[in-house]
């Protein structure tokens, strides 16, 4: 099996790769760029994985990716995943998400890859203003993004749909909601949180935790869960057809910042931050992955106080 993950350096990517090679049938490779971030890959041996030097924006080094690696599964990854950068940076956000994509679909088109899979790395964000009656969120409610990043996302899903429909190409649209773990970048609430709390704890800052908004509630699933349900994904899932993945339970902000102040030993006073509030937020995600579980079998494994452990733990060996 012949595997190419675009972003294989990132949160998400480097957790993936590491699946893949642990499988024993898969040779593996993936796209990096000169700023990526490659101490994640710090667990995969040298050699395991062939990297491809690939800006996605770059319509010939695309190609000349796809065309050597000529993956049986294509798992794309790579975007501005962050959606506050979203706001400040719209256009590159969104040229970023799309072109990216558009230029994988050409090349899969141009080299005449009908038959390789490719998962899409849709996100929860599509949603957007979801109404209480709407709750838990299937994959038939309206998609109402509230920033650039969660509109760029509806672009990439859609794109799918229509390559599919229009080309052929195997596009398996999923719609991830909230998942974190160890390698989270730190901008991300969770790890951000348990990064300030592993710093106070070194003493490095004084014992007060900066927040944003604590009342959004989100469907958080371990990283390691999610890319399984990926796999699964590109295995089981029609393609043309979009899937939700989520553990099915949501928790405030507050309720995952206290389970992390509880790991901890130290008094740590709660405070605050205007500029980590959003011009426009979504305050609740909770999935319905009906759908994707009866397609696949998936089912999270792995206890949501067990992922923050390991994520404060991730951050206690790096401060």
């Amino acid at each position: 099996m012949r595997v190419l993950i675009t972003g294989v350096t990132g949160f998400v990517g480097s957790h993936l790769a590491e699946y893949c090679l642990s499988r024993g049938d898969v040779e593996l490779f993936g796209t990096v760029r000169w700023r990526s971030r490659m101490d994640n890959l710090s667990q995969i041996p040298e050699g395991a994985m062939k990297l491809f030097d690939c800006d996605l924006k770059d319509t010939v080094a695309v190609r000349h990716c796809l065309a050597e690696a000529k993956p049986d599964y294509i798992f794309h990854l790579a975007a501005q995943s962050f959606v506050p950068t979203s706001w400040k940076a719209p256009v590159e956000t969104v040229v970023t998400n799309l072109v990216s994509e558009i230029n994988v679909f050409e090349a899969m088109r141009d080299l005449k890859l009908f038959d390789t899979k490719i998962q899409i790395a849709g996100s929860s964000e599509e949603y957007g203003m979801v109404y209480e009656n709407e709750i838990p969120i299937s994959e038939t409610n309206p998609l109402r993004p509230l920033s650039p990043y969660g509109v760029s996302k509806v672009g990439q899903d859609l794109l799918g749909y229509q390559y599919h429909k229009s080309y052929g190409l195997q596009a398996i649209r999923t719609r991830a909601f909230n998942h974190t773990g160890p390698r989270r970048g730190e901008v991300f609430v969770s790890s951000n949180f348990a990064k300030q709390i592993a710093v106070i704890e070194k003493g490095k800052h004084e014992p007060v935790i900066y927040v944003g908004n604590l009342k959004a509630k989100r469907d958080f699933t371990d990283v390691r869960d999610m890319i399984r349900a990926y796999w699964l994904a590109a295995g089981k899932c029609e393609p043309g057809e979009v899937y939700n993945i989520g553990s099915g339970k949501a928790v405030t902000i507050r309720e995952m910042l206290d389970i992390l102040l509880k790991l901890s030993d130290v008094e740590i006073e709660v405070r605050e931050d205007s500029s980590r509030m959003r011009p426009s937020d979504v305050m609740i995600l909770e999935a319905d992955a009906t759908k994707f579980r009866r397609a696949t079998g998936w089912e999270p494994g792995i206890p949501f106080e067990k992922t923050l452990e390991d994520l404060l733990n991730y951050w206690r060996e790096r401060v």
